[in-house]
């Protein structure tokens, strides 16, 4: 249940598709290369996209320079980074853990099983096999949580650092647009 939870919830999250980076690599940037930071601004909107708000976060700032871009738009991209990994380590810690507790559930159902068959050694394999089919469960529960949730994870990871890769984008645009700096001050991001 909360595998699934966390699937929607992240599958709702990570949906906003963002800005179209050919408007932003045509448009926006040549409204920044001339200096006009309220057309820049308007072509981004109002959006709820990671990159439009860590590109509002170093606009806010573009006045003050190029290492206060820089810095608003890292701690802006830090913030994103978070709200964009939440809820996916417990989707990592079931898909890793279910399958164990699953072996777990077989490994004392087949130790009930030959219990059973101690207790009552004339029942002869139908003791053994219903014990043993109980404990197999088991197993295939942990494999059924497991398997949608490291799949899910790993589609999410993939969301997330195309995400992170298109914010970069966007901060090195706005960057380039500053100008004035070195690239010392900016190899860090």
């Amino acid at each position: 249940v909360a595998s699934v939870a966390v699937m929607v919830e992240r599958g709702f999250a990570l949906a906003n598709r963002g800005p179209d980076m050919k408007v932003l690599t045509g448009t926006f940037a040549s409204a920044l290369a001339s200096g006009k930071l309220n057309e820049a601004k308007e072509l981004l909107g109002t959006g709820t996209a990671p990159e439009v708000r860590v590109a509002l976060t170093g606009l806010a700032a573009y006045e003050r320079g190029r290492i206060a871009v820089a810095e608003a738009m890292a701690s802006a991209k830090s913030r994103e980074r978070l709200d964009l990994e939440r809820n996916l380590g417990v989707l990592g810690t079931l898909g890793n853990n279910a399958p164990f507790i699953g072996l777990f559930g077989t490994v004392l159902g087949i130790i009930k099983a030959f219990a059973d068959l101690a207790k009552n050694s004339t029942g002869g394999a139908g003791v053994v096999m219903a014990g043993i089919s109980e404990s197999l469960v088991a197993t295939a529960v942990g494999l059924l949580v497991a398997i949608p949730a490291v799949v899910a994870y790993n589609v999410f990871q993939g969301k997330v650092r195309r995400r992170l890769a298109r914010i970069d984008a966007v901060a090195h645009l706005i960057l380039s647009a500053r100008g004035e700096g070195t690239a010392e001050s900016t190899s860090a991001r």
